[in-house]
């Protein structure tokens, strides 16, 4: 299976704009543009917000999926990740990924959701794609 997605930039870096549309329609012709990457504006969407919200809904599947295979069942996982794009070197580089996450499942034992938790970090697609280049921390917490 293959996601797709599509972008249009117009004009120069610093005043130019783009949008963002993916062939499901949940984003369409979604704003990105030097400002909302660079300067803070919330106006728009940014390349790393994306892969924010890709790798948050990710490592929650895979965490699932790793209780699951436990026996488990989560009540609910919730998970945020924090995309750090830096200067570096070799130009602009994302340098880490911070992922938050906490889950309530019943009859988890602290040893059991330690385990799920960082298989579910080196198995998601997401997780892998990034691992040998950039730094992924998790904080993950049974509640």
């Amino acid at each position: 299976m293959a996601s797709k997605a599509s972008a249009v930039w117009t004009g120069s870096l610093k005043e130019g704009k783009g949008t963002i549309s993916t062939a499901t329609g949940v984003l369409s012709n979604a704003n990105y543009s030097f400002a909302t990457r660079f300067e803070g504006a919330d106006s728009g969407t940014t390349p790393e917000e994306l892969i924010a919200a890709a790798h948050a809904s990710c490592f929650s599947m895979a965490l699932g999926a790793q209780l699951g295979g436990a026996g488990l069942t989560p009540d609910e996982i919730k998970t945020e990740a924090a995309v750090t794009l830096a200067k570096t070197d070799g130009g602009f580089a994302i340098t880490k990924i911070a992922l938050t996450s906490t889950a309530k499942v019943p009859n988890a034992t602290q040893e059991q959701f330690d385990k799920a938790a960082a298989d579910a970090k080196a198995g998601c697609p997401i997780s892998k794609l990034f691992a040998n280049n950039t730094q992924i921390d998790l904080d993950a917490k049974l509640v």
